[in-house]
């Protein structure tokens, strides 16, 4: 028998096993089978399929596979409590809200042990980081319900929404996307994943108990069929998905051209960064954090450990001590760092990932200690001497696997951190805020954490940059998923003016149409028998701030609404859009370092030459589309000058979090930018998507009006003659759809707007798949004219990615 001395001499940890009985007790009660909660009722559990426990290995639940009827049935409730959802307005729905969160406290214990039952993540973590911030997630967006009709003016929920859980945090990602969604008036139906689907089915029964309308929430289970039923069907407005890359990229493609509102969070790889005047002791219990955290079953694990060269084999030592003290077990006992992994055919992709890297020549090592046999278990794995390149260094492989590198100066950590197709997140450990504060943005991540890890709140936004998908969680700009513009009819004097001038707009393509028509009028037919022959003007593309002939060779003749020829252009093709992609990568960097105020100036300066020749303009303008040119010039005059306005005013926020310190979001530039402009209004259409692109630091490549490029090419000459560097702004004409979609497939563009046909919206959004780069792409006409929908924040906000920087100050 152990003694107290013994206990005394050894310090080792007894158990601490935390009671299953709530929710064994819970599981009984439903027989431990259950349906779908559709429309306010649950059905009865039909075709079921077994949820295991991981730690054990045995079936705790059966649950009902949702089939496309199912789905349909719940997105058909959930479209019929839509009105009187919105109607209900935001202070009714913010009591509804509130209601829930007090509903996950009343329920946090049974939440925390069937949440651990379900995944094998540790009764520590589930009740003291994921159901405070379940709750936490609630109360705030019950405060932004409140809010909704003055933060958000003129904006409205985006209607119905289809939401896709992981099962690594299965109740708290629910959180994350159920809040935001219920505040803008949204409704939704929402999949948890298949392995973790109970503490789902729980909220839908706490749901039911406040009293939430039917309708408003249904949940509906199943596996990737029923997720996929989701994505696929024509009445849901919006899909929200949390998961791997792979799956976002087919998601992406099976929405491209639906005109649904998509937003991804997906797989990462992030760097861990440890300078060499941090504190090591700090630094490895933030490797414990980070990276064995849930079995380091997290989408932003700091899986890449990037060690300053002096101090690297110190901190291994340091690690590996710590490994050997980390305990692995029951998930229900409260002495226990680490649980099970969520179910085999992860075990076995973690093992084999392992087993490659030692193929590869990394150095492998595990703590001395054996895992449990029974259940689905890994221990904390550590490898060094890895190459940048290999499996393990950039596969993620979503387990308790730490891959560490070592660096020599900063420059080449943050090359280092950035070599990875992700860019969710990272830590950055040095004892210099300077240092700290420098590295932070220019690592390619959504968000970065100092001397810290896996911070989380409801006030400040989470998701990344690249392949790691894009939109964001949490914060502002968390609500602006789910809202959508309230274009409602009549409107301002603009809105009339913008639907005016689109009238007009349409009437002059059909006047050109009619044109092209008719016989062109041969080049001797405009000579002018007193001054001779015209001079012959081929327009060249714009690429590197220089005139440049397009490689095809071709050009394509622009007839005037009177059948006149008014010029040439060149047809670019896939080299001039590499070339300009270049071209725009080379200006990038300074470009995007430039101060607001610079910006601003060169904007002003573009906008006072284009005055300058507002007659030229609005001839030119008149002459191909037949409408009122000086009208268009002015309002591009106005525009750029709204944009250099904004250029050293679109500031980041502070956010208010829960810790000592501050969360910072910053808006940055996405980077290079396909532009494809509208067909209408030549000017104005192009300087719309140029102006705020370049007013907050991006670089584009930009295909005007197809019909009406000459507009575009004499824009070029302004900005030549104002100061814009070389490269900033690229113009390339030709087949404006053929081209977006050679944008949309390159890898080196970050963004890609779009304004034309629903087909072209398609073909941007499928190719955009990729690399995953972000899209704004609409087939709808806009009122370019009017300040409300030609102009504005939206503009800005799909120009910028907020990086949301956490600080913790104090001793």
């Amino acid at each position: 028998m152990t003694s107290v001395r013994d206990v005394f001499d050894t310090m080792a940890y007894g158990p601490a096993p935390e009671s299953a009985k709530p929710a064994e007790e819970w599981l009984a009660k439903h027989d431990a089978k259950f349906g779908h909660f559709i429309g306010g009722a649950w059905t009865k559990p039909s075709n079921t399929f077994e949820v295991m426990n991981p730690a054990t290995g045995k079936q705790i639940a059966a649950v009902s596979e949702g089939s496309k009827k199912d789905v349909d049935t719940a997105v058909k409730a959930a479209r019929k409590a839509l009105p009187a959802w919105q109607a209900l307005g935001g202070h009714a729905r913010a009591r509804y809200l509130y209601a829930l969160a007090r509903a996950v406290q009343r329920n946090s214990r049974l939440l925390a042990v069937l949440e651990s039952m379900d995944n094998g993540k540790s009764i520590r973590e589930t009740r003291d980081i994921d159901v405070p911030l379940v709750a936490r997630h609630f109360y705030h967006h019950a405060g932004w319900a409140q809010l909704l009709e003055t933060e958000f003016d003129g904006y409205q929920g985006v209607g119905v929404v289809g939401q896709i859980i992981p099962w690594n945090f299965p109740l708290l990602m629910m959180a994350w996307k159920v809040a935001p969604a219920l505040a803008s008036g949204s409704t939704i139906v929402i999949k948890p994943a298949e392995f973790t689907p109970l503490t789902a089915l729980v909220f839908g029964e706490l749901a039911e108990s406040i009293g939430l309308p039917a309708g408003v929430l249904n949940v509906v289970t199943g596996d990737g069929e029923t997720g996929a039923a989701i994505v696929a069907h024509p009445d849901v407005d919006k899909i929200a998905f949390t998961g791997s890359t792979e799956v976002g990229r087919i998601i992406r493609k099976a929405t491209a051209g639906s005109g649904k509102k998509l937003s991804l969070e997906l797989g990462g790889k992030s760097p861990f960064i440890v300078f060499d005047d941090a504190d090591l002791d700090s630094v490895v219990e933030g490797v414990v954090d980070a990276i064995w955290f849930n079995q380091g079953q997290v989408c932003c694990a700091g899986s890449r450990l990037l060690v300053q060269e002096g101090i690297a084999e110190r901190l291994y030592a340091k690690l590996r001590a710590r490994m050997e003290t980390l305990r692995l077990g029951s998930p229900l006992d409260k002495a226990v760092d680490m649980g099970a992994i969520v179910a085999p055919v992860q075990l076995e992709r973690i093992r084999t990932l392992v087993e490659q890297g030692k193929t590869e020549g990394a150095d492998f090592w595990q703590p001395s200690w054996a895992c449990p046999t029974e259940g689905c278990f890994y221990p904390p794995t550590l490898f060094t001497n890895v190459q940048p390149s290999s499996s393990i260094a950039q596969v993620e492989i979503f387990g308790p696997v730490l891959v560490a590198m070592t660096f020599r100066t900063p420059s080449e950590a943050v090359a280092l951190a950035n070599n990875t197709q992700y860019g969710l997140a990272a830590s950055v450990w040095s004892e210099s805020i300077n240092l700290a504060l420098d590295i932070a943005p220019k690592i390619k991540a959504g968000v970065v954490w100092i001397n810290s890890t896996n911070l989380f709140d409801a006030a400040a936004g989470f998701g990344g940059y690249r392949e790691s998908g894009f939109g964001r969680e949490g914060g502002r700009e968390g609500m602006y998923e789910y809202l959508k513009r309230d274009h409602t009819e009549g409107g301002t004097d603009d809105l009339a003016a913008g639907r005016a001038a689109k009238a007009s707009a349409r009437a002059g393509a059909r006047a050109a149409a009619k044109a092209a028509s008719r016989p062109i009028r041969r080049a001797a037919e405009l000579d002018d028998p007193d001054r001779g022959p015209l001079v012959d003007r081929t327009a060249k593309l714009f690429i590197g701030g220089k005139q440049a002939r397009p490689d095809s060779g071709y050009s394509t003749k622009i007839i005037g609404v009177d059948g006149r020829v008014l010029g040439e252009v060149g047809e670019g093709n896939r080299k001039d859009i590499r070339n300009a992609v270049e071209a725009a990568h080379a200006a990038l960097e300074k470009w995007s370092k430039a101060t607001g105020h610079n910006r601003a100036q060169i904007l002003y300066y573009i906008a006072e030459n284009l005055a300058t020749r507002s007659a030229e303009f609005a001839a030119r303008i008149s002459a191909m589309t037949g409408g009122d040119g000086a009208a268009e010039v002015e309002a591009s005059v106005q525009r750029l000058f709204t944009y250099g306005a904004w250029a050293d005013k679109y500031d980041g926020q502070v956010h208010q979090v829960p810790l000592r310190g501050v969360a910072m979001a910053m808006n940055e530039p996405i980077g290079v930018m396909g532009l494809a402009a509208p067909d209408e209004h030549p000017l104005l259409g192009l300087v719309s998507l140029i102006g705020p692109a370049i007013a907050v630091g991006n670089t584009v490549v930009a295909l005007p009006s197809e019909k009406a490029p000459l507009a575009a090419t004499d824009f070029y000459q302004v900005l030549e003659t104002s100061d814009l560097p070389a490269g900033v702004v690229n113009i390339v004409t030709g087949a404006k759809d053929a081209l977006a979609q050679t944008l949309a497939e390159h890898d080196d563009v970050d963004a890609v707007w779009y304004f034309g046909s629903r087909e072209g919206v398609k073909a941007v959004e499928l190719a955009s798949a990729g690399n995953m780069k972000r899209t704004f792409a609409e087939w709808e006409l806009r009122e370019w004219m009017s300040t409300e929908e030609g102009e504005g924040r939206d503009f800005l906000r799909e120009a910028t990615q907020v990086k949301n920087i956490w600080i913790p100050y104090g001793e």
